[in-house]
């Protein structure tokens, strides 16, 4: 039985690397944030993060290092050769399992006292679908609820004022999903009109 399973919308519990994460549902999560806050005395929000999962468990390429064959002709020993274009496995054992939606939101949560306590309180949402503010529950929220929206492009209902944080208000896309172009802006030279 977990500890955490009277949660509003608790979905599941996991334990990994001495941490616990508490998923709940999307749509109860400031009902959840209260519940913690209120019943479980967690009292604080040291963080929140999030994470884009777009294209977890397809077929990539190995994630291995590439290196020069050996020659007989260096005395120094390198490793042999991995062609990096053939299919691997990221350097994992297993395929990972796959992930209920492209993005995590994790709330990183203390309960300080005599013997402090923390847990990760999870939601789970697809591109466009907003994520419920958890500001009236714990103000330290604010910047990064705006941080989210601003890096991901996570929406999120009910943020007093979520504008950019970061980027410049102009500034087109969120940098920090998969999905993001990469590569520089055009270079205008002093010869050139």
């Amino acid at each position: 039985m977990s500890a955490y399973a009277d949660a509003p919308g608790f979905v599941e519990e996991r334990e990994a690397f001495g941490e616990t994460t508490v998923v709940v549902e999307l749509e109860r999560l400031r009902e959840a944030a209260e519940w913690f806050r209120d019943e479980q005395g967690f009292n604080f929000l040291s963080d929140l993060s999030s994470a884009d999962y777009l294209g977890w468990g397809e077929k990539g390429v190995a994630g291995y290092w590439g290196s020069p064959p050996q020659s007989a002709q260096t005395r120094d020993w390198t490793p042999p050769a991995r062609d990096l274009n053939a299919p691997g496995s990221w350097g994992l054992q297993k395929l990972p399992e796959p992930k209920p939606k492209r993005f995590s939101v994790s709330y990183h949560l203390l309960a300080l006292g005599p013997s402090p306590r923390r847990v990760r309180l999870q939601v789970w949402c697809d591109d466009g679908e907003p994520v419920q503010s958890v500001i009236r529950v714990w103000p330290a929220a604010d910047f990064f609820e705006r941080e989210a929206w601003d890096m991901m492009g996570i929406a999120i209902e009910g943020h007093p004022n979520l504008v950019r944080i970061l980027m410049d208000d102009d500034w087109e896309g969120h940098p920090q999903r998969k999905d993001y172009p990469l590569g520089g802006e055009p270079v205008r030279f002093s010869d050139e009109e």
